[in-house]
């Protein structure tokens, strides 16, 4: 397979919508995952990648797209790989359509060890540190195959349970909120024994969920 032919016309046809939202790019990642079904992953791999270098926020989101929906795919994904697939991250979008599509099920299959996750919690760059938390969502989040993690969760979210950058304040709050579903007790728990330092936001949006089973219900 020509790896450059595939990625070149998978652009052309992305800049050629006039309208480029979600639903009709998605549209045309499925033609191209159907065509891409029986070929060897690291072809797949190497049609993402190369979509990838070419700096546009759409092209990433194809290849994401691409990578998770191809089974042997999303399977051979390594640590390698995906820090490869996460070079550039430079956005919320961007940071979780990574960790959702690739990082997270890559994780809870324990293809990149606990080890990696704990390295990108502590990176200096919040777009890191972001993606170590949104990659918990998929250990919880039944749309996306978790059946529940506390143990890995509560880890990374202790990591960065005194960090108050907006954007990984806003993780951690979907990380417990995504957890409060599964373990609502271990959920509390930790809320209680770091009261102190967690951010107003995520303690009212997590107990929000808890008691309400919303984040922000109304009148609140």
């Amino acid at each position: 397979m020509n790896v450059e032919e595939v990625s070149t016309r998978i652009e052309a046809r992305v800049r050629e919508l006039p309208l480029r939202d979600t639903q009709s790019i998605r549209r045309i990642r499925k033609e191209f995952s159907k065509e891409l079904a029986g070929v060897d992953p690291r072809d797949v791999i190497n049609v993402g990648l190369k979509l990838l270098s070419k700096g546009s926020f759409l092209l990433r989101f194809v290849a994401y797209e691409l990578a998770c929906n191809h089974r042997e795919a999303l399977k051979s994904l390594t640590t390698k790989t995906l820090e490869r697939f996460g070079k550039g991250l430079n956005s919320w979008e961007s940071v979780d359509t990574f960790a959702l599509y690739l990082a997270g099920p890559a994780w809870r299959e324990h293809q990149v060890p606990d080890s990696q996750i704990r390295r990108w919690a502590r990176a200096k760059d919040r777009w890191w540190r972001r993606a170590a938390l949104v990659s918990t969502v998929p250990l919880n989040i039944k749309a996306r195959g978790g059946s529940g993690d506390t143990l890995r969760t509560l880890m990374i979210c202790q990591l960065l349970v005194a960090d108050h950058d907006d954007m990984v304040e806003k993780a951690l709050s979907w990380a417990l909120r995504e957890l409060a579903k599964r373990d609502p007790a271990s959920t509390r728990e930790f809320l209680s024994k770091n009261n102190n330092v967690l951010g107003a936001r995520v303690l009212r949006e997590v107990r929000n969920k808890l008691t309400t089973g919303l984040k922000n219900p109304r009148g609140k």
